[in-house]
């Protein structure tokens, strides 16, 4: 703030507040006056009161050091990551996992203008031709064998030569589903047959897996019961067969199944018993742990290994993310399903071997032939 007054001269002088002598203001010193003249410099302003020097200061911060540190011991700031450690590993754990559960995308070809019109037809064949013919005859052929299956399941009597026709139909059901989808099986190794004290175990990719190994014989087999037109199927037509049927969130129902797993193993008379191990459909890139159940009943053991060729058409069934309805539909529109089905060597439980061992080593033998990689998780995780 400036304030002009005018001298007895008649002159104008401005003075200002801060012209004003500081020594009267409290906590300032050596403050000189402020001259009107904008050529010379202020002086430095300082504030009373004591100062510290470096020494002071530095030594100031090793007390505080001191005193944090008799708190917390060093070494246990250091040796403490656990979180960092467990969010880590949790990491690699669910990538491992998650990996044995996700189907792998098919590498686009369609990119330029010479590839695309081909994709075009492509696609107007396999949806618009190749799709209403095999629906329209698997129709035909499957409600068919359906509606025989139900004559001669009420008009025969209970016996061997019902059963025999039943397995019949049953395998002529899943051809049709199999030449539905176009299907090109090669099949490896002796065909199974019927024995007492015999049990066959395969890899797991989709509910198709059975269908297509009974297309070539007829199994009974262990499988989670479902809903819908597909619990229609395993209650009134695949039931007759001696297949068992589970929930897995019962733990009641794998007792009762245990005890009829053993009864049909050694009923001589039974059909071929089929069980995935696993409990879950994987991808057919990995195979994760199998259960024991099949492996410590005393009885041989079959290996099975089932191969999908995905040039045409993925085969795993990713129940988390599409019905089995629009998987039967992915399917329908494929040019073909290529697989490849080893029947390998029975295997017997060794000396000294345990049965989750015995389930190792046969794992093993369906994971060379499928080349399939193994992983320690339990399918069973996933839900």
């Amino acid at each position: 703030m400036v304030e002009t007054s005018r001298a007895p001269d008649g002159t104008n002088r401005r003075n200002s507040l801060s012209a004003r002598p500081a020594a009267n203001l409290p906590g300032l010193r050596n403050v000189a006056s402020v001259s009107a003249d904008k050529d010379q410099e202020p002086a430095l302003v300082t504030r009373e009161g004591p100062t510290k020097d470096n020494a002071e200061i530095d030594q100031l911060y090793a007390d505080a050091e001191d005193q944090r540190l008799s708190k917390t011991s060093l070494v246990d700031d250091v040796l403490n990551i656990s979180n960092v450690l467990t969010d880590g590993v949790s990491a690699m754990v669910d990538d491992s996992f998650n990996k044995c559960f996700t189907s792998t995308r098919p590498e686009p070809w369609n990119w330029n203008i010479y590839l695309f019109p081909i994709w075009v037809v492509g696609v107007l064949v396999r949806y618009f031709i190749l799709f209403p013919v095999r629906l329209t005859l698997l129709m035909i052929a499957f409600n068919t064998l359906i509606l025989l299956f139900l004559v001669f399941d009420i008009s025969l009597p209970r016996g061997r030569r019902k059963m025999a026709i039943q397995r019949k139909l049953v395998q002529w059901m899943c051809c049709a589903w199999v030449a539905a989808w176009h299907g090109v099986i090669r099949y490896h190794g002796p065909k199974p047959t019927p024995g007492p004290n015999r049990i066959w175990v395969s890899n797991h990719t989709s509910m198709i897996d059975y269908v297509v190994l009974c297309s070539y014989s007829p199994f009974a087999v262990i499988m989670q019961l479902h809903h819908g037109w597909i619990a229609f199927l395993q209650k009134r037509i695949l039931s007759s067969l001696g297949c068992l049927w589970f929930n897995r969130t019962e733990v009641n129902d794998r007792a009762v199944v245990a005890t009829r797993m053993r009864e049909h193993v050694n009923n001589p008379d039974g059909i071929p018993l089929l069980i995935f191990p696993e409990g879950t459909c994987v991808n057919n890139e990995y195979t994760v742990m199998f259960k024991r159940g099949a492996f410590d009943i005393g009885a041989t053991v079959c290996p099975v290994a089932i191969k999908y060729n995905k040039i045409f058409v993925d085969a795993f069934w990713n129940s988390r993310r599409e019905s089995f309805g629009k998987h039967l539909f992915r399917l329908l529109t494929s040019w073909a399903l290529v697989c490849d089905i080893y029947f390998l060597e029975p295997q017997a439980l060794r000396e000294g071997e345990t049965p989750q061992e015995f389930a190792g080593r046969v794992q093993a033998m369906i994971a060379k032939y499928a080349n399939l990689r193994i992983v320690p998780w339990d399918g069973y995780l996933k839900y």
